[in-house]
């Protein structure tokens, strides 16, 4: 369908007001404003032009229509006696019949390519002359008139101010990505606490990872802050401010998984009483973090992959496709490479997953991090559950230092909160961190892990097996707890 022209010089400025307030990538802006140039004046070539003072001729084409590539070259063949003229003079120079003009009757490329009608216009900012819009036609005299120059000089003017302001965007991006770059990656990714080598290597990993659009795959043990990283690349990224979602593809049953995925239409199965969006539709243009990915069902390790390749979805029972954009964060703590090879996971799906891959350490492998991240988990249940303490013994520090932590950052940080809850007195010491034991806590007989089974499995018994009442009395989530329960096989 031919796009209808814009009617009046009102209409044409608002448009560009409209285009040139919501581009902020400078070729997509030169290209915008050239196009409604040449619409509004019904010019059959156009160019527009920046001064640079790098360039032999002083300036540089920026965007360009139906001029061939022989035309472009050079010192810009038709045009560049004009232009030369509106960039050294800063005036505007209109023509109705440029072979007749005495003032271009030496351009022998006006004579060549026979152009009758010429309007050129300065792009100023203040009293400098930045670059040039110029239009032209070889089939008309008189295609440009007085009021076509009062246009443009003021399109002009505005699409000056637009131009400078996407290019100190730009620079300001720049700018930005060089210091981030040279910036200590603790510093930008606040609340990762830890200078251990190993995971500031995973922090610079993960700074790496902000201004490319790649998928990415996190692997490492339960509670080494795989999600904590997938927020980190979010909550930094291009795509901050649309959503972030997860999905912990082993907690829903395989039947409902495709549908909470891709969503589904009204009437596609039973209980399927309204249209649903499915979490790549509400990720559009955001990111989509898909945890423990290696429990995904082959069926829809297909589908997914699919998705990935095509860019598009099919809600179940609909027949219309929808076309998503959203960044696909996995995570898993399983060898997915083994996983591939004993055939439960897809070798296709596992190469466009991992295109780039984080590997986080367990936190027995990070030791000189636990008195911090101790810390930091201590004042922030102090902050939570309003408890006013002094700190942390300094032989249950000693303690967290040498435990195995098999639960990892999350097990230490359950700990803490807990013996907070739990203290006696105004500092956390080795009676609070064996509480509800028979016997207290001692380095190198029993780990934390082992008492801490042993005090939810022996209040759960006084309980009676009740987990909400076990939950209370602990100071613990129901949702901690049933974690626990299920990482030991109790349920």
């Amino acid at each position: 369908m031919t796009e209808q022209p814009v009617k009046n010089d009102f209409d044409a400025l608002y448009e560009v007001t409209q285009r040139i307030n919501s581009i902020l990538e400078p070729s997509a802006l030169l290209e915008n404003v050239l196009e409604i140039a040449m619409k509004h004046l019904s010019a059959e070539r156009g160019f527009i032009i920046l001064a640079d003072t790098s360039s032999t001729d002083g300036f540089t084409v920026t965007a360009a229509r139906n001029f061939d590539q022989k035309q472009l070259s050079g010192d810009f063949a038709a045009s560049s006696s004009v232009v030369k003229t509106v960039l050294s003079s800063g005036e505007p120079v209109l023509t109705f019949d440029a072979l007749t003009d005495e003032r271009f009757e030496s351009s022998t490329s006006i004579i060549a390519q026979r152009i009758q009608s010429i309007i050129c216009i300065p792009l100023r900012l203040t009293d400098r002359v930045t670059g040039a819009v110029y239009l032209d036609s070889t089939k008309s005299r008189k295609r440009f008139t007085d009021e076509s120059l009062k246009f443009l000089t003021v399109f002009g003017n505005l699409s000056a101010i637009a131009i400078e302001n996407a290019r100190q965007f730009v620079a300001l991006k720049d700018e930005n990505r060089r210091l981030r770059d040279e910036a200590d990656p603790s510093l930008i990714f606040k609340g990762m606490v830890g200078r251990s080598k190993k995971w500031t290597d995973v922090l610079e990993t993960t700074k790496r990872l902000l201004d490319v659009d790649v998928a990415v795959l996190i692997t490492g043990e339960s509670g080494t802050g795989k999600e904590l990283i997938a927020r980190a690349i979010h909550d930094h990224c291009a795509r901050k401010d649309h959503s972030f979602v997860a999905l912990n593809c082993s907690a829903i049953p395989e039947q409902l998984l495709e549908s909470e995925l891709f969503g589904h239409k009204r009437g596609a199965y039973t209980g399927a009483t309204a249209d649903k969006a499915g979490l790549f539709e509400i990720a559009h243009e955001g990111t989509l973090f898909l945890d423990e990915i290696a429990d995904l069902p082959l069926p829809l390790q297909s589908k997914l992959l699919r998705v990935l390749e095509e860019k598009q979805i099919r809600r179940v029972g609909d027949v219309q496709t929808k076309k998503i954009d959203a960044r696909i964060v996995a995570a898993t703590n399983k060898d997915l490479h083994r996983e591939v090879k004993e055939g439960r996971f897809r070798e296709d799906l596992y190469f466009r997953l991992n295109v780039v891959h984080i590997q986080l350490p367990p936190l027995r492998e990070r030791r000189d991090d636990i008195p911090a991240l101790a810390e930091y988990f201590f004042e922030k249940a102090c902050n939570a559950h309003r408890r006013q303490l002094t700190g942390i013994h300094p032989d249950v520090m000693k303690a967290f230092v040498h435990a195995p932590w098999q639960g990892n950052i999350r097990e230490l940080q359950n700990t803490i909160e807990r013996a907070v809850v739990l203290c006696k007195t105004s500092q956390v010491t080795m009676e609070d961190i064996a509480t509800m034991t028979e016997a207290p806590y001692k380095a190198g007989s029993m780990t934390l892990a082992d008492y801490e089974r042993q005090i939810i499995e022996s209040t759960l018994n006084e309980m009676g097996g009740n987990r909400t009442r076990t939950a209370e009395k602990l100071g613990v989530s129901l949702r901690w707890l049933q974690y626990r329960l299920k990482e030991w096989g109790s349920e």
